[in-house]
């Protein structure tokens, strides 16, 4: 079966696909359902100077899990764009795959929040995020 960013990229041309973020962190897809989207992404290749996870990396992560969960919601012909992003880091990642874990807050007519749970591999929060985006049901990308 097919990873649910793969289902998405195939509609890009190449040169755009090829230059998605999620493939330059590393970022995959585990779970995408309305109620829970979860993914992983590698520390290495995501460090800061001081060899810690940057935090940026962790932010791309929450962002990435909470338009999916919004495209889910707002499938199969609605559009989503991020409004706030908000991350607080708890602890440092220093090696391994931090997995992330998104459910919606709320979902309405023009407003979705989402929060995003990221841990590490002994299952130690790393970082908490909420993603608000604005929701359009019924209206496709090109309006």
């Amino acid at each position: 079966m097919k990873q649910p960013m793969d289902r998405i990229m195939a509609d890009l041309p190449e040169e755009l696909a090829a230059e998605q973020l999620v493939n330059r962190l590393g970022i995959k897809i585990t779970e995408w359902s309305r109620e829970r989207v979860v993914g992983t992404m590698p520390v290495a290749g995501n460090r800061q100077p001081f060899g810690l996870l940057h935090g940026g990396a962790s932010a791309a992560l929450a962002e990435t899990l909470g338009s999916l969960a919004a495209a889910a919601y707002v499938a199969p012909d609605g559009m989503l764009v991020g409004l706030e992003l908000n991350c607080t880091h708890h602890r440092a990642a220093r090696d391994g795959l931090v997995t992330g874990v998104c459910e919606p807050l709320h979902e309405g007519a023009q407003i979705g929040t989402y929060q995003v749970t990221i841990t590490n591999d002994r299952d130690q929060l790393v970082c908490t995020a909420r993603l608000t985006c604005l929701l359009r049901k019924g209206r496709s990308a090109e309006h």
